[in-house]
């Protein structure tokens, strides 16, 4: 082999010897990587919570409004060629009721429908389609007990709540027989938090309740409303309870509301939405035995009807959160964060009945609109200074 043949051997074995340690360095190097990765995932992995201590928290919002008191210019306004249609009467609030979770409403007048004959003041039997309406406005929930529970008889309550199950209107207070009464009205949202509603009426303008029919219209018995509570807190997260009570009229709760609240707060009522007045009584927190705090509006005062002196037509919107924190085993249930939405009943010569939002009032539509909301919106926060008011 010549001396050239040589070198040219020597020079292939380096350049062999050098790509056979690039090869392992190069392979190394990717294990080494593997390895680099391998092991910071796995301190990513160990450095997580333990499921037991993640926490989650969910969130819904209510709305409840007062007294649907369907007199007969409200239903008069209301004709249609095929029917009654009330909708009109509340586009102005409409998206304030679809805007919440779950919206209730106090169906103060039994919606029997014309077949029964309709009525106004002293025995009231209003249009089904009083019921369609309020379905459209967004209200999930109605209240059914009432003074006027009893108006027209049996016969206007199983026609009313044969509409209400019609259009899937859950309600709560007067019942078609003893089996429906006994069924807990719990509301299951989709954020997995559930609500119960419950509802009691001070009486019935002396009606009777008819014998062995006591599922037509549950009246404020505290046994009664004890045993519902607790039945309801082993179902729902959030109880809250419509009461029908105090005197007419009057702008601040009597003594007996605030006694009667107290108790329900104490057996463990979340909330309570109080109806009767036909007047805005205000919002407070009331403080329960074990320190609890449940949150009440002791009227919500008229959100439609035919009354026709000033505070009467004053209604409102009353919204208010619950969220519910899960963190391992545990879960906590708050109400909190109380709102409201003052309204008007606004119509001329017992004709065009509008509901309208305070803050929405011109000086046309009420005279020193401004002045008016400004004093509403201060009794209503009177024990509740930081209440928020709608807006938007």
């Amino acid at each position: 082999m010549t001396r050239g043949k040589v070198i040219k051997v020597i020079l292939l074995l380096l350049m062999v010897v050098i790509l056979v340690s690039c090869g392992k360095d190069i392979s190394e190097g990717n294990i080494d990587q593997n390895r680099t990765a391998g092991s910071h995932a796995g301190k990513t992995s160990d450095s997580r919570e333990p499921k037991e201590s993640i926490e989650i928290t969910k969130e819904i919002s209510i709305t409840a409004i007062g007294d649907m008191l369907i007199h007969n210019s409200v239903y008069n306004d209301a004709k249609v060629k095929q029917g009654y249609d009330f909708k009109p009467m509340l586009k102005r609030v409409e998206p304030f009721l679809s805007d919440a979770t779950i919206s209730i409403a106090n169906q103060e007048t039994m919606i029997g429908g014309v077949e029964l004959g309709l009525s106004s003041y002293p025995t009231f039997n209003s249009p089904t389609e009083v019921g369609d309406a309020l379905k459209w406005a967004g209200v999930d929930v109605v209240s059914l007990a009432n003074n006027h529970t009893l108006d027209r008889g049996e016969e206007a309550i199983q026609r009313a709540i044969t509409h209400w199950e019609t259009i899937d209107m859950m309600y709560t207070g007067a019942y078609k027989n003893s089996q429906d009464r006994d069924r807990v009205r719990v509301y299951e949202t989709e954020e997995g938090i559930s609500v119960a509603f419950l509802s009691y009426t001070y009486g019935t303008n002396g009606i009777p309740v008819p014998v062995g029919r006591d599922y037509l219209v549950n009246l404020i018995d505290q046994e009664l409303i004890a045993r519902e509570i607790k039945d309801a807190k082993e179902k729902a997260d959030v109880v809250v309870l419509s009461l029908h009570f105090g005197n007419e009229y009057e702008r601040m709760p009597n003594q007996i509301q605030k006694d009667l609240v107290q108790f329900v707060a104490d057996q463990g009522a979340d909330v309570v939405v109080g109806h009767h007045p036909h007047v805005l009584q205000p919002i407070d927190w009331v403080t329960s035995a074990e320190g609890s705090r449940t949150l009440v509006v002791y009227s919500l005062g008229n959100f439609l009807s035919g009354q026709d002196e000033f505070y009467r037509q004053i209604g409102g919107i009353f919204k208010f959160y619950i969220s519910k924190t899960t963190k391992g085993g545990e879960q906590e249930v708050k109400v909190h964060s109380p709102e409201f939405l003052p309204t008007y009943v606004k119509y001329s010569n017992w004709q065009d009945y509008e509901v309208i939002p305070m803050y929405q009032l011109t000086d046309q539509d009420l005279p020193n609109a401004s002045k008016h909301y400004e004093e509403i919106k201060e009794h209503m926060s009177i024990w509740v200074p930081d209440l928020k008011f709608i807006e938007e």
